[in-house]
């Protein structure tokens, strides 16, 4: 682990014309350990900053669902944190209603049901909650065929751009960010999602980028880099997702090297969370191969 640790420290450190790039953990890496209650949501920020070396954290809502509006419980989640020097980054935010839903009263509900996210973000102190441009109730909603020259296309930036400004205005009263990630669906093809961020034409609106989800429909699935690259200009967060490793230590959906030479072009500042969610590894060395191959493809490119 000090050898991960230090290696990072001097990407941090190294002289570069490259914005400076940190390392953030998703709450989702340890999803199956919240779930099985072997760790509390409580403990993440310790079990993150002790056994990773990493200091911030991007927290998942459904893992402290009936805790949104708990004062009690969010002061001791903020405090547990701040007393080891762990930043909150964010909230991902799900299971919430669509904000691109057709109708417009789920999608005003969705909107609404969003704010106490954005109010316990803000306690916790978060920068954005990320949330769902598209929800499809079934991939077979959506034709592989022709989707993109359906009127569902091009009705659902309107839709998502609605819900989505509405939201965004919300949280930039306290001065928040709403950043959408490519999350499925329609939301899985980069170029429709960078529309409907267009569409939001919001400071406070951008993406989070993740690195592996692009499937649109069974059978469907975007470019991985194109979907990337063209998300970029808005993000605000990123999501470096693995699943498996080769001998090597290579993620193997994912070209990290090519995959971060993106990120770096695109002029990001920020964090790289960590969404690890394969299964051959346990999450705690799914997590240490993760952070490895990131600073490994990040001191490459930046040397």
């Amino acid at each position: 682990m000090s050898g991960s640790i230090s290696g990072l420290q001097s990407i941090m450190s190294c002289k570069s014309k490259t914005k400076k790039l940190d390392i953030s953990l998703a709450q989702w890496s340890l999803h199956r350990s919240l779930r099985s209650g072997k760790i509390d949501n409580l403990d993440f920020a310790k079990i993150t900053k002790e056994k990773f070396g990493i200091n911030a954290i991007e927290y998942v809502n459904t893992f402290f669902f009936e805790k949104a509006k708990d004062k009690a419980y969010l002061t001791e989640m903020r405090m547990r944190a701040e007393d080891i020097g762990v930043s909150s980054l964010l909230i991902m935010c799900d299971n919430e209603g669509s904000l691109g839903n057709p109708d417009s009263d789920k999608r005003n509900n969705a909107v609404e049901s969003h704010y106490k996210w954005h109010e316990a973000a803000k306690y916790l102190g978060c920068h954005s909650i990320r949330v769902n441009a598209y929800l499809a109730n079934s991939f077979n909603e959506i034709n592989v065929q022709d989707y993109h020259m359906t009127d569902t296309y091009q009705d659902q930036i309107g839709f998502a751009a609605e819900g989505l400004r509405k939201l965004t205005e919300f949280g930039a009263a306290l001065n928040m960010n709403t950043i959408v990630e490519n999350h499925g669906g329609l939301s899985s093809n980069g170029s429709w999602l960078a529309a409907v961020v267009r569409a939001v034409d919001h400071p406070r609106c951008g993406t989070l980028p993740d690195f592996g989800n692009f499937l649109i429909a069974e059978g469907m699935m975007y470019d991985r880099y194109k979907g990337v690259k063209e998300l970029m200009p808005y993000a605000k967060a990123v999501s470096a997702k693995s699943n498996e490793f080769d001998l090597d230590g290579k993620e193997i959906n994912t070209d990290y090297y090519k995959m971060m030479r993106i990120v770096i072009e695109s002029g990001y500042s920020g964090f790289i969370g960590i969404e690890y969610e394969g299964n051959r590894l346990d999450e705690i060395s799914g997590i240490i191969a993760t952070k490895e191959l990131l600073i490994k493809s990040i001191e490459k490119l930046r040397y």
